[in-house]
């Protein structure tokens, strides 16, 4: 093959199921401990951080709070609204809890910290810039290990290349946005579907009342699967799961069932799915690499240079905040919308715009700043 098709397993340690230790979390961690490392040597050799190691790991934890909390309702407000209505009888119970099937919004983080270090500031007495400050150059370290993560895990990856390029590459977790957009498309699976094997299909669940309604209409009488029955795909099956797709729930539901077995299949590395699948899937930009360089170590980079020196409070969070929108903006010119949202006014991205509106806090950080007039902090020169 001249491409590749992503086939990076999300756990580090599999134990069984969903349950295991992702590489998603293991970045936010080590994104968080970065951050502190960084922060505590400045403070070592720098001038104007008054606060020990203790008190810097204290606030880590505040920041990470924050960034968790401010993220997944982020992502509820700006890009899932129905999260905030979603509640059940099972686990976790609400939408926003399930963190575990993705969703976390990188300008909620920025606010949920923000939130976060108001309050920390108001309970140790710290100046309120100068601990945003902080947060931003370590902080930038973890946007560079969360959009890694978010590549490992296949998600939120880049529009179509047109261009025959080295670094393309192919997203099973394409597939899901076929079954939503372009149910054709799931026809040309056709391959991949037979050289998976099989797959457990299971009547699917309705509430009461439809349960009786269908059943007194004889929809139902006579399924073709009882529940949890493991069946072995042929070319013709899959074409007629895939004609009644929209139709038909136990043909919806196999599809549905087979679409996230051929992605754990090529994510465990089956050879046979990922060569099938190849040629179907559609070659992308690895736009969440574009957005670790450009979010993450860019802005870091950014951050460091400016604050060799001490400086005002509030000018390394103002910088942060203007070279992170910058890279955010031109980062999303390559990535692909939610399908969801799809593009919006002025063919920008839900991100975009939302950038665009950050940019007036950052204004308010840098006339804050200024307006206090504060004594130089931090940096890498002691003081004199």
């Amino acid at each position: 093959m001249d491409y590749y098709v992503h086939n990076i397993d999300p756990f580090a340690i599999h134990f069984w199921g969903e349950v295991g230790i992702r590489w998603y979390g293991l970045a936010y961690l080590a994104g968080f401990l970065l951050g502190l490392t960084y922060v505590l040597k400045m403070a070592k050799r720098g001038a104007g951080i008054d606060m020990n190691k203790d008190s810097l790991t204290d606030f880590t934890t505040w920041m990470a709070i924050g960034t968790l909390a401010g993220g997944r309702i982020g992502y509820a407000i700006f890009y899932s609204p129905d999260l905030l209505t979603d509640f059940s009888a099972s686990f976790p119970f609400w939408g926003v809890f399930a963190v575990h099937k993705g969703g976390m919004a990188s300008h909620g983080g920025i606010t949920g910290i923000m939130i976060a270090t108001i309050l920390y500031s108001r309970i140790h007495k710290i100046p309120i810039l100068h601990l945003i400050d902080l947060t931003c150059v370590g902080g930038s370290l973890g946007i560079f290990l969360g959009r890694i993560a978010n590549f490992i895990n296949g998600e939120l990856y880049g529009r179509a290349i047109e261009s025959d390029v080295a670094w393309a590459v192919k997203f099973p977790q394409e597939m899901y946005l076929w079954s939503s957009k372009q149910v054709s498309k799931l026809f040309e699976v056709s391959d991949a579907a037979v050289a998976l094997g099989e797959v457990e299909v299971s009547k699917p669940s309705f509430g009461l009342m439809t349960e009786l309604s269908l059943r007194f209409k004889e929809v139902f009488t006579d399924f073709q699967y009882p529940k949890g029955e493991t069946v072995v795909i042929t070319a013709g099956q899959w074409r007629d799961w895939v004609t009644n797709y929209t139709s038909d729930a136990v043909s919806n539901m196999a599809v549905n069932r087979t679409i996230e077995s051929l992605i754990v299949a090529s994510q465990n590395g089956n050879q046979k799915v990922i060569e099938a699948l190849g040629p179907v899937l559609t070659a992308r930009h690895p736009s969440q690499i574009y957005q670790s360089l450009m979010e993450g170590l860019l802005v870091f980079g950014i951050c460091v240079l400016i604050w060799l020196k001490p400086r005002r409070p509030g000018v390394i969070a103002g910088w942060f905040g203007f070279s992170y929108l910058v890279a955010r903006i031109i980062g999303e010119q390559f990535r692909l919308p939610d399908a969801h949202l799809g593009y919006q006014a002025l063919g920008l991205t839900r991100g975009q715009w939302i950038s665009i509106a950050y940019f007036g806090v950052v204004a308010l950080i840098f006339y804050i700043s200024k307006k206090q007039d504060l004594k130089p902090r931090g940096g890498w020169t002691k003081s004199v």
